[in-house]
């Protein structure tokens, strides 16, 4: 998931400006999560780091009201966020749709950790979009199209090529009908791209997307539909997976909206969080919505109607069940 260059940068540094004011495991101690509420996001140059410290200022916005302090930790991602939250070391943790739902049915993996029963759903965010990049001279023109070409569906063992692994099957397909299945980084994939070494690339990403934007500008590559009933299957199939649309003209030579689905960035906490903590902090992302949207592009799409819902699979915690039903949306 992509912020662009710029804008991206720009967010790390509002959010290690909220950074800052976290004491260190090697200082103090570890903070009363009570009053201090460290969120748990990825490494400084991921995308949850900054989306951390987006949610953390609105909440520090109104600390002499509720007397709460948001604070942003650097982790190594998902399953650390996972782990530490279910520890206790963690208030809040951010992590994509589909490891909410994982940790939630079966645990973080390690074999022996069984069900983090005691997870809960707080809200959604921006969607991590499954998207579909053909080169102008490669004759794709829709998924169907990718049959028998060279495509990019990123290093084994990634998010993105879990998701296009996923997808093939859904298709009916096995890696032997493709000419080639490339595993270009996301540094490398819009190069490629343009200069012929593959014919189309499926990557996911928060739009509006630096590596997108970079194809599109510079050999004219169009996005295309990730659509039809193979898609239809996933969605009904895994609840981590929520509809997602491109906006016209967010990319060069791409006037049209683009349909597709994908994950979504989630906010989750444990259910000993108390109600009142969790109730205020989704009181001010909500009330702050506006604010945030402006914070930058790729949260200038979220909508209330998916961000309670899209992509959680967990429990809602008992404080953002309360605030959505003052809301009425519950």
């Amino acid at each position: 998931m992509h912020f662009g260059r710029s804008g991206l940068w720009a967010l790390i540094l509002l959010a290690a400006a909220v950074a800052r004011i976290a004491p260190s495991s090697a200082q103090e101690g570890s903070p009363d999560l009570s009053r201090h509420l460290v969120v748990g996001t990825a490494p400084v140059a991921g995308h949850y780091y900054p989306t951390g410290g987006a949610l953390c200022r609105l909440v520090n916005a109104e600390r002499a009201e509720h007397g709460l302090r948001c604070l942003i930790e650097a982790t190594a991602g998902a399953k650390e966020n996972l782990t530490r939250l279910r520890g206790g070391d963690l208030a809040f943790a951010l992590v994509p749709s589909d490891w909410q739902y994982h940790a939630y049915q079966s645990g973080l993996g390690t074999g022996d950790d069984g069900p983090f029963s005691d997870l809960r759903a707080v809200l959604s965010l921006q969607a991590l979009t499954f998207t579909l990049l053909a080169a102008p001279a490669s004759g794709v023109e829709s998924l169907a199209d990718l049959e028998g070409k060279r495509i990019n569906l990123g290093p084994p063992d990634t998010p993105w090529r879990s998701t296009g692994d996923f997808l093939i099957a859904a298709l009916g397909w096995s890696p032997d009908d493709f000419a080639e299945i490339g595993e270009l980084d996301a540094s490398e994939q819009a190069e490629g791209l343009c200069d012929g070494r593959i014919d189309a690339l499926v990557l996911p990403a928060s739009h509006p997307s630096g590596p997108v934007a970079e194809a599109t500008e510079g050999c004219g590559a169009r996005l295309l539909n990730v659509d039809g009933e193979a898609v239809d299957r996933l969605l009904g199939e895994w609840v981590f997976y929520a509809p997602a649309i491109i906006p016209g003209g967010l990319y060069a030579n791409n006037p049209d909206p683009v349909t597709s689905f994908g994950l979504r960035a989630t906010l989750v906490t444990s259910q000993s969080l108390s109600a009142d903590t969790v109730y205020q902090v989704t009181k001010r992302v909500f009330e702050g919505l506006e604010a945030l949207r402006a914070q930058h592009a790729v949260f200038a799409g979220l909508r209330v109607e998916d961000m309670i819902s899209a992509g959680m699979s967990a429990p809602l915690h008992e404080g953002a069940l309360r605030y959505f039903q003052e809301r009425g949306w519950r």
